[in-house]
Order: structure tokens, then C-alpha cells, then sequence
């Protein structure tokens, strides 16, 4: 049984699933795009009480790969993947904060009574945890796993990263420091509890073994971030 769970990907596969891991994971535009676009729905979700909405952010959110690609990281022992993944990740959310905030202050004077999809994120507790470790099992298992690849989605709303950093956002437009710390502590316990339980699976199926292949990624991805930033420069001259 524990073989059939973890010692059944070829070396193809597991070469194929860092790479997909560490290309979803680079800072490129695109993913900040993303970054912002899913923040601002979860922020007017909330704001609405609207939790289609949010459940919608979070199909689109991007945050979910760079913390799978700490969790990789770690159990590489390779310090600059797992630093620039955790860069990437700190950058995401502070981003993610800025811009609810900034929503937040700008539409005021349409915002009424805290809403109950916020309320529900500012009570962090040991539920959110196990949530948090479950969902790290499941993450790391569809992304190890071609076949199990279309699940990831409902992966990301299981995760929830976005909508507790929208409500850190919403807490400091209003100067609610409770409301932006309670949410902050709900979106670590949350990012912990995925790093904790993806790198436990990533470590079982003996990823170390494809380090390399993450540091031949990386190096790629940032190639191609660079080469578009000298078109970007070239076509404005």
C-alpha cells in the first residue's frame, strides 16, 4: 500500500512535475497579473458577501505554486530554490495586501457592515490547520501525479491562501488591527500547514533525486523573464 502511494512515479514523471512546478512558480508578469486579479475578486467578494466570488479567486490564484515550490525547496536541501520560492511567495503577499487595501479605501463609501465571509477569516484556530495539512497532502499528490493534475483546482479552493490575505488588506484600510492580525495568523497557520504536509509527500517520493532538473528550470525560467524584458525595453525605445 505505501509503495503503491508513493514509489509509483517513473523518473520522466517526476522530472515533468518539477518542471511544471518551478515554471508556475516563477515571478513572471503574468504571474503578478494573476496575483492582482485574484486578490481583487476576493476582496470585492468579501466585501460583498459574495462567496461565489470568492470561490472564484481562488480557482485563479497562482499563490498555491511558489508554496509548493518552498516545500520542494526544503527537501531539495537546495538554500537558493527555497529561498527564491519563499521571495516569491513573500513578494505575492505583500502585493496581495496592498491591493485589497487599496480597493478597500476606495470604495468606502460603498462598504457597509463587516461582512460574514470576513468575519469567517479572522478566526484562526487548529481546525484551519489540519485544513491547511489535508490540502498540502492533496496538493502535492496532484502535482506529482499526472493524472490526478485536473484536481488541483479543487486543491486551491480547499487551500484558500487569497481570500485571509484580502481580509489582512480590508483590516488595514479600516485601521482594524485585530481583524489584520487575526487573518495574517490564519493565512500562516494555512501556508504552514500545506509546506509542512507537501514536503512530507515530495520527501516520501523521493523528489531530491530531480534537484538538478529544479535548478535547470529556474535558470530557464528566469532566461526567458529576462529576454522578455529586453523586447519590452527595445520595443519602447
Amino acid at each position: 500500500m505505501f509503495q503503491r502511494l508513493f514509489n509509483t512515479l517513473t523518473g520522466g514523471e517526476k522530472t515533468t512535475a518539477v518542471e511544471n512546478l518551478f515554471a508556475h512558480s516563477t515571478p513572471s508578469t503574468d504571474f503578478y497579473l494573476m496575483i492582482v486579479l485574484s486578490v481583487l475578486m476576493a476582496t470585492f467578494g468579501l466585501l460583498a458577501d459574495s462567496s461565489a466570488v470568492i470561490v472564484g479567486s481562488m480557482l485563479i490564484a497562482p499563490i498555491l505554486y511558489p508554496t509548493l515550490g518552498l516545500a520542494m525547496g526544503m527537501i531539495m536541501s537546495d538554500l537558493p530554490l527555497t529561498s527564491k520560492s519563499f521571495a516569491t511567495l513573500f513578494k505575492a503577499t505583500l502585493l496581495a495586501i496592498v491591493v485589497s487595501a487599496l480597493v478597500t479605501l476606495l470604495f468606502s463609501s460603498q462598504i457597509g457592515q463587516t461582512s460574514g465571509e470576513i468575519l469567517a477569516r479572522t478566526k484562526p484556530s487548529l481546525l484551519y490547520a489540519a485544513i491547511g495539512v489535508i490540502a498540502g497532502f492533496a496538493a502535492a499528490f496532484a502535482m506529482a501525479k499526472p493524472k490526478l493534475s485536473e484536481t488541483l483546482p479543487g486543491v486551491a479552493i480547499s487551500v484558500a491562501l487569497v481570500p485571509p490575505l484580502a481580509v489582512v488588506g480590508i483590516g488595514l484600510a479600516r485601521f482594524d488591527i485585530n481583524m489584520a492580525t487575526s487573518s495574517l495568523l490564519l493565512f500562516i497557520i494555512n501556508a504552514a500547514g500545506v509546506v509542512f504536509a507537501a514536503a512530507t509527500v515530495f520527501s516520501l517520493m523521493n523528489f531530491y533525486i530531480k534537484r538538478t532538473v529544479a535548478e535547470a528550470t529556474v535558470k530557464e525560467e528566469e532566461k526567458k523573464i529576462e529576454q522578455v524584458e529586453e523586447r519590452a525595453e527595445t520595443s519602447a525605445k
